[in-house]
């Protein structure tokens, strides 16, 4: 049950073309966001549809396979872990931000 206490799979589509940040060791990480749609009925019975937006990071041999095979539209399937972050801004304003660290990705379709 360990494997299950911090896991997330999603399917949806990448908002934008993967970032792909180089390292000065060589390595490399790609970021991008992703969405993921869904739909309930309000309390009239109309079918509301909403769409959330995921930021994504990816590590390690994966990056290759984003780099080289997914770009804006592109519908995928992830599993990995939910992390967070805080930082201060130039400002002063402490900046939090929460991000799902890719450990599995699945092509699942075409762009749109």
């Amino acid at each position: 049950m360990n494997a299950l206490r911090n896991k997330v799979q999603l399917i949806g589509r990448l908002g934008q073309d993967p970032e792909i940040v180089s390292f000065e060791d060589g390595n490399k990480l790609a970021k991008f966001s992703m969405a993921t749609d869904d739909s309930y009925k309000d309390k009239e019975g109309q079918k509301v549809e909403r769409t959330h937006w995921h930021n994504v990071i990816v590590r390690g041999g994966l990056v290759n396979v984003v780099e080289n095979y997914v770009t804006k539209g592109q519908e995928i399937a992830i599993e990995g872990k939910l992390t967070s972050r805080s930082w201060e801004d130039k400002e002063g304003n402490k900046k939090y931000v929460t991000e799902i660290l890719c450990n599995e990705l699945l092509l699942l379709g075409s762009k749109s």
